[in-house]
């Protein structure tokens, strides 16, 4: 779980286009203010940061990047029209990688489609993808199962729902190759606040 609160106060505090207070950031990382306290102070030593406020993002974003697991749970499937698919769910969901960064610069391929789910919806999602046809196994479509603040943040492009910026970015870089030039660019973005 600690890795996973470090992600969380990590993610608000690149997500969120105002400074927050420790309380806030408290409540927006859903993590004890104790905890906030004490990751705060060791991102202050190490310059990134002044109280709440970040002091330089590319290095915040570089640091992150440098203590993220990338997600090892999750399935995979092989579906005709994945997107067309999404469009109609109700379910909770946040499309990260090639098709999330197709859709905000058009640099990248989607050829894989990628995206977070809650935990406790894995089941639903094994039936509805397999029942509207999905090939369970290696794939085109890869759900991943990993904690659920993932998703904070996420908006809506394009009927898709997609990842907040500094998530796909690190998303992107994980996935290395062209996907760390597509992050390079996007970090320009996140520079400029655009989301």
């Amino acid at each position: 779980m600690r890795g996973h609160k470090q992600d969380r106060i990590l993610r608000a505090l690149l997500t969120e286009d105002k400074i927050l207070s420790k309380n806030e950031l408290s409540k927006k990382a859903e993590c004890s203010r104790q905890w906030i306290i004490l990751f705060l102070r060791k991102l202050e030593k190490q310059g990134l940061i002044k109280n709440t406020k970040i002091l330089n993002k590319t290095k915040l974003l570089n640091y992150w990047l440098n203590i993220y697991k990338k997600p090892k749970k999750y399935r995979e499937y092989m579906i005709r029209n994945p997107i067309k698919l999404l469009n109609k769910t109700k379910l909770d969901y946040a499309v990260t990688t090639y098709y999330a960064e197709n859709f905000l610069q058009k640099y990248l391929f989607p050829s894989r489609l990628d995206f977070y789910i809650k935990e406790e919806d894995l089941e639903i999602w094994h039936k509805l993808l397999t029942e509207k046809g999905a090939l369970y196994g290696k794939g085109n479509v890869r759900i991943i199962i990993t904690d659920h603040h993932v998703m904070y943040k996420k908006r809506k492009i394009k009927k898709l729902t997609i990842v907040n910026l500094p998530q796909l970015i690190i998303d992107l870089y994980k996935e290395g190759g062209p996907a760390e030039e597509a992050a390079e660019m996007l970090i320009k973005k996140l520079k400029e606040n655009v989301s």
